[in-house]
């Protein structure tokens, strides 16, 4: 392969690219959001400056994927937790898990995204709304919330899930030190909120080593709700430089 050609193929395998290199569209991304209140100090443990730890809240989601360019359907699930930056709240992506490779790969590869393998669901079962996510064999986390309980206001709903959101971008460079360490922030955008509910509901977390999500317990479920949607995501924009700072 000539070096012409292989410049035209930044992903690999070269010959067999795992993810498109445009931005990724979502339709019919089913979420349950379930905020909970955690210790502030485990909080601050994890959260990187320059980010601020507001209020303890976290959210744990388990996001069904319905439709997306390139990858097709998968579910996802994790944690973000409440932050603000420079004067602007929104969410610092901690853990994310699923159930799907070449998702992982451009998340890892293209964005920040903290993404790594799991196996979530999300299902209605006897009355409530289930999101459940295995570690290999392990339960790890069981979110319960009743059923299309009440109706949530669609632009409440889409606050929620729209607002800006923070992670690390961390390239090791070739002799285990860093070659990229930036804080990025990246946003929702072209959303359609479809259906929207709130209701009461739980929260378990199970202690696993590689998926610590246990390790920000939950002291008070502080609200939970249900949203179908449509929307694409923007890509990520460097606003920190830690090798720099």
């Amino acid at each position: 392969m000539h070096t012409d050609k292989l410049l035209r193929h930044p992903v690999t395998p070269l010959t067999a690219p795992p993810y498109p290199l445009r931005a990724t569209r979502f339709v019919d991304r089913e979420y349950l959001n379930v905020v909970y209140r955690t210790d502030p100090d485990a909080l601050r443990a994890v959260v990187p400056e320059p980010l601020e730890v507001v209020e303890p809240l976290v959210r744990f989601e388990v996001m069904r994927m319905g439709d997306v360019d390139g990858y097709g359907p998968y579910t996802e699930a994790g944690q973000v937790v409440a932050v603000r930056f420079d004067g602007e709240d929104g969410e610092y992506l901690h853990a994310m898990h699923l159930d799907n490779v070449g998702a992982i790969l451009a998340g890892r590869e293209l964005s920040a995204y903290p993404k790594t393998g799991g196996r979530p669901r999300l299902f209605a079962e006897d009355g409530a709304l289930v999101g459940t996510l295995d570690y290999g064999s392990q339960r790890v986390a069981t979110a319960t919330m009743a059923y299309k309980h009440q109706p949530l206001d669609h632009d409440q709903a889409r606050a929620q899930i729209a607002v800006p959101t923070f992670a690390v971008k961390s390239t090791p460079d070739y002799s285990g030190g860093l070659r990229v360490c930036d804080l990025v922030r990246t946003e929702i955008t072209d959303i359609t909120v479809k259906q929207a509910w709130q209701g009461p509901a739980r929260l378990q977390l199970l202690a696993h080593v590689m998926a610590p999500l246990a390790d920000l317990p939950v002291l008070e479920v502080v609200s939970a709700s249900h949203v179908l949607t449509d929307l694409t995501l923007a890509p990520v924009v460097p606003v920190h430089d830690f090798l720099r700072a």
